[in-house]
């Protein structure tokens, strides 16, 4: 992974997170709000502005790609750089609930 790239993503922010998350299937931004929102109890709602914001970052950094274009409305899915991003975010995640449940991490 580009180290530049992990610099920029690691840790991720929620919205960040989620957009990867929602983009292993492929989704458009409307869609991706609204499965946040249903994958979070409504916790989570990402404003417009936020989602296509991030989808035009993400895409630059090749994060995602966008795979078609129906009625101006643009779907995209995540790209293998995108995936070894949020893996390497799940199991920072994972790292920080064990450590904060009384868990050490074994270093080998």
């Amino acid at each position: 992974m580009e180290e530049k790239l992990k610099r920029i993503y690691i840790p991720m922010t929620e919205t960040g997170f989620y957009i990867l998350f929602a983009l292993k299937e492929e989704r458009h931004g409307y869609n991706i709000i609204q499965y946040v929102k249903e994958l979070t109890g409504q916790e989570i709602i990402i404003s417009a502005g936020t989602m296509y914001g991030s989808l035009s970052k993400m895409e630059k950094d090749g994060l995602i790609q966008a795979t078609k274009e129906e009625n101006r409305r643009k779907s995209y899915l995540i790209t293998a750089l995108g995936e070894e991003i949020l893996v390497h975010e799940i199991n920072r995640i994972k790292r920080l609930y064990k450590n904060s449940i009384g868990e050490k991490i074994d270093g080998d």
